[in-house]
């Protein structure tokens, strides 16, 4: 396979480029250092908070390109590339329905912090994991002072056939992605990984046949479709292993890195 055009490359993290522990092997920094001799950018493309996958990257965050929220903030340098927020007003009724909802927990995702209001053990482990910045509240309706980029719904039932089912008639006018086995994550219409691809591809000049993308779960979709050199994890959902046009193998065999050390190769 030919990768000499390769320009920028862009990663899921949990079930892709983490292991099953949600950790980051060592390797990745000196395949990440050859990437970056050869002119090759690098984006963290994932559902997490963005303060989140700075502390995962701390080493070589000045030069990683952050997609965060599942698209709906993108920060590379210093710089905001993108802010997709949703309207205050769509996000209390989402909230108020998803409240409606047995046995979830909410995390409103803002741009200073992500708000929580149950600090219930079995939850907070989880936003523990993809959350840094975190502050707990009484009332999730009446925070007002931040820009609310993604609800992420906890639903430890089965996000896709549960949470997932009560937003149908949402999907016409925000972006409703199961993102997770037990996560459901809205978010603006035009936010999502493929949206926040095409931001960097137009901002950079780069095609999608100068782009190679990995991913695992249905939030990767978008972002799979935006590159010819697409790879699906071979732990990955039916879907996206359908759309990708290659496979790498399974997060617990270092599938991204396997293909990195090869385009680093190249």
């Amino acid at each position: 396979m030919d990768f000499s055009t390769i320009k920028l490359v862009a990663t899921d993290m949990d079930g892709t480029l983490l292991d099953p522990q949600h950790q980051l092997s060592p390797d990745f920094f000196p395949i990440f250092e050859a990437l970056q001799q050869k002119g090759i950018l690098f984006a963290a493309a994932s559902g997490r908070q963005y303060y989140n996958l700075v502390n995962v990257l701390e080493p070589v965050k000045e030069r990683v390109i952050f997609i965060a929220e599942n698209g709906s903030y993108v920060e590379y340098q210093g710089q905001e590339l993108l802010v997709q927020a949703m309207d205050p007003t769509v996000t209390r009724q989402l909230l108020q329905k998803a409240r409606t909802i047995p046995g979830v927990y909410l995390v409103l995702c803002g741009k200073k912090s992500a708000y929580v209001e149950s600090t219930a053990p079995h939850f907070m482990q989880q936003v523990q994991l993809y959350y840094d910045a975190v502050t707990v509240v009484d009332n999730l309706l009446e925070v007002t002072d931040d820009q609310f980029l993604k609800i992420a719904i906890c639903d430890l039932a089965g996000a896709e056939g549960n949470s997932n089912l009560y937003f149908e008639e949402e999907r016409a006018h925000l972006q409703v992605t199961v993102s997770g086995s037990i996560w459901l994550d809205i978010c603006h219409k035009q936010a999502n990984k493929g949206k926040a691809m095409e931001v960097l591809q137009e901002k950079y000049q780069i095609t999608p046949q100068e782009t190679m993308v990995f991913g695992d779960y249905l939030n990767d979709l978008k972002m799979i479709q935006k590159a010819y050199y697409s790879y699906a994890m071979e732990n990955a959902h039916p879907d996206i292993k359908e759309a990708a046009r290659f496979q790498a193998k399974s997060n617990s065999q270092n599938g991204v890195l396997e293909v990195l050390q090869q385009l680093a190769s190249a």
